[in-house]
């Protein structure tokens, strides 16, 4: 992996989404100005009407795929990778071990990019403020790689969970394949470099883990699961979460990899329980530089 200077999000990719977001919103009113005016003047709607609205819509999202693939080759000219401390690297995390037990927590989601519910996903973590973690896999982020630009450009963390999420054994060149493969897509398609992993199903011995930490990926687990994949009924779905989690906790749950409708369902719920009990969320980086710094100052106690 090459080193690269961390890209903080906050200071970061956020201010050049802000950017992004005010030239969007202006190339939008010139686009839309010469329809407001044929409609004042032409108040009775007509095929002609119709006809620009539909050019006007087209112009629409020609300009915001152009935005999209403009911040995608500023991404990969500068290279933008997630802040995680060094103690992090090459280890195995379940969730963040915080002696001030403040209430974050991370969610996170897998097997993605998957047509519908990442987008329905995402519409929901927009419309809450909130911050996820989605572990793709490279197959689908081939298949859907405009999902995977719509993950990053909204501030979000897109990390590695291998090409095909297989279960078998990996040698070291399959377990290279699989990881290495992911990983480079991510950064054609979106400018990001990970360093973030979670094997499929969560195994430990099969040549994925060993292989990641050897090459300083931090493998990320989970210490609240969801058991969606079971697709068990959205009450479930919701208390499966809620009884397991913690400060510092990470949360899993799927946007892709089969019917996620019922984790489209709980998730609103799932957020304003947390909400209730006054958690606030993270992405996985963050919670790792949380307990850095947690740690740093016990340290210096000391």
């Amino acid at each position: 992996m090459e080193n690269n200077k961390p890209f903080l999000w906050p200071e970061g990719i956020l201010i050049g989404l802000l950017a992004l977001g005010g030239v969007f919103s202006l190339g939008l009113m010139m686009l839309l100005r010469p329809n407001t005016s044929e409609a004042q003047s032409r108040p009775n709607i007509n095929v002609n009407n119709v006809s620009a609205n539909r050019g006007t819509q087209q112009r629409i999202e020609k300009f915001k795929g152009a935005m999209l693939m403009s911040w995608q080759q500023q991404a990969q000219v500068k290279g933008f990778s997630y802040p995680v401390p060094s103690r992090f690297q090459g280890t195995i995390i379940k969730e963040a071990k915080l002696t001030q037990a403040e209430k974050v927590i991370a969610l996170t989601f897998d097997d993605g990019p998957w047509p519908e519910s990442t987008k329905q996903v995402l519409d929901i973590l927009k419309s809450n403020n909130i911050k996820g973690t989605f572990f793709v896999v490279g197959q689908n982020l081939k298949n859907y790689p405009e999902l995977g630009k719509e993950i990053v450009a909204q501030g979000h963390v897109i990390a590695n969970h291998t090409w095909h999420h297989w279960y078998h054994f990996f040698n070291q060149q399959a377990a290279a394949f699989e990881i290495d493969r992911t990983t480079d897509l991510i950064y054609q398609v979106t400018g990001v470099k990970t360093t973030l992993f979670r094997p499929p199903g969560g195994m430990m011995h099969n040549g994925l883990v060993g292989y990641a930490k050897g090459q300083k990926y931090t493998v990320v687990m989970w210490s609240a699961d969801s058991i969606d994949y079971k697709l068990p009924a959205v009450p479930k779905l919701i208390n499966n979460v809620i009884k397991d989690s913690r400060p510092g906790g990470i949360v899993l749950m799927h946007d892709g990899g089969g019917n996620r409708s019922r984790t489209v369902q709980a998730l609103p719920e799932i957020i304003s329980n947390f909400r209730k009990q006054g958690y606030r969320f993270v992405t996985v980086p963050e919670l790792l530089e949380i307990q850095d710094t947690e740690i740093k100052l016990l340290a210096n106690k000391k």
